[in-house]
């Protein structure tokens, strides 16, 4: 039995394309019974379909590939050849090890975000239902499911937010009610960014616009996430229409004036504006803080945010590293004394011997009429003269520096009591 998924998502492929894949929930059904007699051999599958994502997964007797990507693109109107270069394909381990990244969170647009374990158990509870679910699949995606939860339980995955795209999201979400009415504007093309845009993305806003010099790299970012894009040149008079805007460019001076906020709030008829200026120098005059209608922020702003955060993880990792040095000095411990086991064997077994040998002769004593005294007198004599003949031997042999080394343990060993 060998199991295999081939998908695309938000890494791979732009949300246009990724539309023309998208399967309804109330349409899996047919569409896996159709998989499966195309594959030929009715082999056990499911099909996952988000916003950022279709997926394939199956379990036979043989992995099938090619037939899967050609039944997918057929779904899409495109050939296999074209559909190709978007999709992932994964086998056995690989295609474990995918799934159960997805159900934690680990593939998603925004790391550890939880929607997409619901999706994921949908998706599995539509197979069950479709009679496609077998027992090699619903072992993976149990099993998927048990390693999310420990996940979530066991780690700060989705805890917190310590980028500045992250907490510039989250300032969004405080200002703003619903965010998925929300228009938005991303004013550079750089790598911040993108990663803000990346995190606002997944929120689903109303709007996503990237505002550039150039158009190509605003295009770029913008067909990943179901964007448009808009010239800088043309910001203030499109200024107005925005909600939120996070500029992060390379400019020596301020793009965004305190005239062109004034103007588009008198548009906008004073409905506040969020604006975050992620920029070194300035993007946005620091005048337009003082505007009513304006809740700007900079990068000073948020470090706090992210400190925070930042504190939080970090206090995370640090009982983390505690713990995991003690167990290192626990571990070596027990190596140190595993290679010392055979030299206490020999002391247990040579003073036991000696023990014997004492006993057994205060024994004969005792048969032969001694009083007591004289039996432990001789008891304890002897048993000490065997204990200390060896140390006194090496005392008393040797060069100096051996019998130098000689004290030094004799003492360590013998007299730590009397110092």
């Amino acid at each position: 039995m060998t199991v295999w998924t081939l998908g695309i998502n938000h890494t791979t492929a732009p949300l246009d394309l990724r539309g023309r894949f998208a399967f309804a929930m109330d349409q899996l059904e047919p569409h896996l019974r159709a998989l499966r007699q195309a594959l030929g051999q009715t082999p056990e599958a499911t099909i996952v379909s988000t916003c950022n994502r279709t997926e394939i997964y199956c379990a036979g007797e043989n992995p099938l590939q090619e037939p899967t990507l050609n039944w997918l693109a057929q779904c899409g109107g495109l050939s296999a050849n074209d559909l190709r270069s978007y999709t992932y394909s994964l086998q056995d381990d690989k295609a474990a090890r995918h799934a159960f990244r997805v159900a934690s969170g680990l593939d998603s647009m925004v790391l550890g975000e939880p929607q997409i374990l619901g999706q994921l158990k949908s998706a599995v509870r539509a197979a069950e239902a479709a009679g496609a679910l077998g027992s090699t699949l619903s072992q993976m995606f149990q099993r998927s499911f048990a390693v999310a939860k420990e996940v979530r339980t066991s780690t700060e995955i989705g805890a917190h937010s310590i980028s500045m795209a992250a907490a510039t999201v989250r300032l969004a979400g405080q200002l703003f009610e619903n965010l998925n009415q929300v228009k938005v504007l991303m004013v550079g093309a750089g790598e911040m960014i993108e990663l803000c845009a990346t995190h606002f993305a997944a929120k689903h806003p109303k709007k996503l616009t990237i505002a550039n010099r150039t158009l190509e790299r605003g295009e770029k970012i913008a067909s990943r996430l179901g964007g448009d894009v808009m010239r800088l040149a043309d910001l203030p008079e499109r200024l107005h229409e925005f909600d939120t805007i996070i500029s992060c460019t390379a400019s020596t001076l301020p793009i965004i004036g305190l005239g062109a906020v004034e103007r588009a709030l008198k548009r906008r008829r004073h409905r506040p504006m969020l604006m975050v200026d992620l920029a070194v120098p300035r993007d946005i005059e620091l005048e337009v803080k003082a505007l009513e209608d304006v809740y700007l922020y900079t990068v000073d702003d948020l470090s706090s945010v992210v400190k925070t955060a930042q504190s939080n993880r970090q206090a995370a990792v640090a009982q983390a590293e505690a713990i995991v040095d003690a167990g290192v000095l626990s571990f070596m411990n027990w190596i140190d004394q595993r290679s010392s086991v055979p030299l206490i064997q020999q002391l247990n077994a040579q003073t036991e011997a000696w023990r014997q040998t004492e006993l057994q002769r205060a024994r004969k004593m005792i048969a032969k009429g001694d009083d007591v005294d004289t039996v432990l007198e001789a008891l304890s004599r002897g048993i000490t003269q065997k204990i200390l003949h060896g140390p006194l031997a090496e005392l008393h042999a040797g060069d100096s520096a051996a019998r130098e080394r000689a004290s030094t343990a004799i003492s360590h060993f013998f007299l730590r009591n009397s110092r």
